[in-house]
């Protein structure tokens, strides 16, 4: 019973955090970096299967809601974000593409689900640099409504698996990490605005 409520609490908080990123997206406040959503998109549909196929149950509903948020995140940042053809962005892609390409020489779950996890770690490290060095182009709370989705899908997984729960730990470290980033990059435009 507590894992079935866990899955549909990481659900709605995931689904909950596109409300606010979206809406700063057509207030033009946020700036969706473009190749991480992209990386996102792909990404979270593979994990999706992946995690399916190991046999998790209400965990699924945080990583399919994922799924389809980054997707429309995506389509919205091709107009309404920023990033594409950088350096970084191009060897986050070769990543990717590199790490797709072993999983599908596997073609096992348990390894393409830790490929996907690396991989959309080069798509967070993006949003992690960007957030740091422009911290306003992003929203905070729908990071945090990520972080929760993802810990209430730890919760969902209903024991110490450990294939079932790296991915809901792996959102929530990222999560984590974009949410410093934001805080670390106002900090420092504060300091260098009081002339620090």
């Amino acid at each position: 019973m507590i894992t079935q409520i866990a899955g549909y609490l990481s659900g709605v908080a995931i689904l909950l955090s596109f409300v606010p990123y979206t809406r700063d997206i057509f207030l033009k406040k946020t700036k969706p970096e473009r190749m991480s959503w992209l990386i996102w998109a792909i990404l979270g549909s593979i994990s999706f299967f992946s995690q399916f196929a190991k046999g998790a149950h209400y965990s699924l509903i945080m990583t399919g809601a994922q799924a389809v948020g980054d997707l429309f995140i995506f389509i919205l940042a091709i107009n309404y974000g920023i990033g594409g053809f950088l350096k970084r962005d191009t060897l986050a892609l070769v990543g990717s593409a590199i790490g797709l390409f072993l999983w599908y020489l596997t073609k096992e779950a348990t390894v393409a689900l830790f490929i996907v996890i690396f991989i959309d770690a080069t798509g967070a490290v993006l949003t992690v640099i960007k957030s740091y060095e422009s911290p306003a182009t992003e929203t905070m709370s729908a990071w945090v409504l990520t972080f929760l989705g993802g810990l209430f899908a730890c919760i969902a997984v209903g024991s110490l698996n450990p294939i079932l729960l790296a991915f809901p730990i792996y959102i929530c470290l990222a999560n984590l990490a974009i949410i410093v980033a934001i805080k670390l990059g106002f900090r420092k435009r504060l300091k260098l605005q009081n002339g620090h």
